[in-house]
């Protein structure tokens, strides 16, 4: 982790009430991955100073601008072009990408598109193939194309039909899953969930078959490991929401799959799938 004075070089809205909004910190930049976040030191109008965490929406190493989306309430609606704010990151654990998957889908619901969309730089950056299924309440609310590269399929679901398919995204992932070596998801509680229960019925549906483990192959990858995520083939970004981000208030607690609580700033934010505990569908 390292702290950083940052300068706002560009603010523009890109959805009703949601900003786009770029930070000049190449100290956070260097070494930033796809599903971490920084902690930006905030003082709402009258307030007292507060940390707020912020996935990081895309990083440039060469400019040393990173990208946030923000709203345009409290400290986020009055900051300007030219302010500065103490930046400390990058924190939390990333997306991990197997080397040998060259097909990635990526899953999000409104704006925790944030969460993936970092990854999209990283997986056509490093040539694999991407798409991008993606939901909204209406079209007025859909993500605009014009923020992604062109060599990402993008897919879009509206809940009332506007645009896309009408109905939820967790609709389109089947289309996809045969494609695709791995998933990657952000999104809310309930939409996970729905994720995880189709990610665990996979293999049966596609008449993959489990084999066991070679004779002298050793243990596997322990659960929460790097090894084991980059094995599992759906990892999600989760939303809680990260106070002190030094893993003691224990606010961004996620209970694991073992009971065990998980937390959100430090195990995460991104995890297995089949680490964490679902709700029966």
């Amino acid at each position: 982790m390292r702290l950083a004075g940052a300068e706002l070089v560009e603010r523009r809205e890109v959805l009703p009430g949601t900003f786009l909004t770029a930070w000049h910190a190449p100290p956070v930049v260097t070494g930033a991955r796809a599903g971490q976040y920084v902690h930006v030191r905030a003082v709402d109008p009258g307030g007292l100073p507060r940390r707020i965490p912020f996935p990081i929406a895309t990083a440039d190493a060469a400019t040393g601008v990173l990208t946030l989306l923000t709203s345009g309430t409290g400290w986020a609606g009055t900051v300007r072009v030219g302010d500065r704010a103490d930046i400390a990151g990058p924190l939390g654990r990333p997306f991990e990408v197997d080397p040998r998957s060259r097909h990635l889908l990526l899953v999000a619901e409104g704006g925790a598109i944030v969460a993936v969309r970092f990854l999209v730089d990283e997986a056509v950056r490093d040539a694999r193939s991407v798409v991008l299924l993606f939901g909204a309440a209406t079209a007025s609310s859909v993500y605009p194309t014009s923020l992604l590269p062109d060599e990402v399929e993008y897919v879009v679901a509206t809940a009332d039909g506007s645009l896309g398919h009408r109905g939820s995204v967790a609709d389109l992932v089947r289309e996809y899953e045969a494609w695709a070596d791995q998933a990657f998801a952000a999104g809310p509680p309930s939409l996970l969930a729905t994720l995880a229960t189709q990610a665990a019925g996979r293999r049966q549906r596609l008449g993959v078959a489990t084999l066991g483990r070679k004779r002298g192959g050793g243990r596997p990858p322990a659960a929460g490991s790097t090894e084991a995520r980059r094995k599992a083939f759906l990892q999600v970004a989760v939303g809680q929401s990260i106070g002190c981000a030094a893993a003691t208030c224990l606010g961004c607690a996620v209970e694991g799959a073992d009971g065990v609580a998980l937390r959100a700033c430090r195990e995460g934010p991104v995890f297995a799938a089949d680490e964490l505990a679902w709700p029966e569908p």
